[in-house]
């Protein structure tokens, strides 16, 4: 298979559903690869001094949807990150210029079932009312990080093991790792 024609920084971008395994994703490859890693919501709480609950709470979705567009932007004067991104990153049409400006995007597609057994705290996160709430913030994601993929892996049924060895498969194939 043919590689990929470079993009700006050559970072790589994980998107998907809460719950997917991002951010273990980008961490396992980057210690595999020898590549640095970061997660959006963690460049949000550093830039703000609050956790990701908080600025729900207190400066509203809208509010996190801003910050998160600047610590994507701060990202341009990197190269070649694995970057975990928070799962409502997709609904700002600008992250998704952004990303594809700097890198690839690489989506894990799962079932609303695959993320809920992954997640440890709910409480922890602020766009997960409820089962029925998360049904429908999935439906209404799906389509965005479908036309925002570059790549995408199919993660339902699939131990993280196998997710992991078969995205970093599918990476080297393409020239991207």
């Amino acid at each position: 298979m043919a590689g990929c024609e470079k993009r700006g920084c050559d970072h790589i971008f994980f998107i998907g559903f809460l719950g997917t395994g991002k951010s273990t994703l980008a961490r396992n490859l980057g210690k595999l690869f020898n590549r640095r890693y970061t997660d959006t919501d963690r460049m949000v709480e550093r830039l703000s001094g609050k956790s990701v609950g908080a600025l729900f709470a207190s400066c509203g979705e809208a509010g996190f949807r801003q910050l998160e567009t600047r610590a994507l932007r701060r990202l341009r004067s990197e190269r070649s990150l694995l970057v975990s991104c928070g799962g409502g990153i997709v609904e700002t049409p600008e992250n998704i210029e952004l990303m594809h400006e700097m890198g690839y995007c690489v989506y894990l597609d799962g079932d609303l079932e695959d993320s809920i057994r992954q997640i440890r705290s709910f409480a922890a996160r602020p766009d997960f009312q409820s089962p029925e709430h998360a049904r429908d913030l999935l439906a209404a994601r799906r389509p965005l990080y479908e036309q925002a993929a570059d790549v995408t892996i199919d993660i339902r049924g699939r131990t993280f093991e196998e997710v992991s060895y078969g995205c970093a498969e599918v990476l080297l194939e393409r020239g991207l790792l």
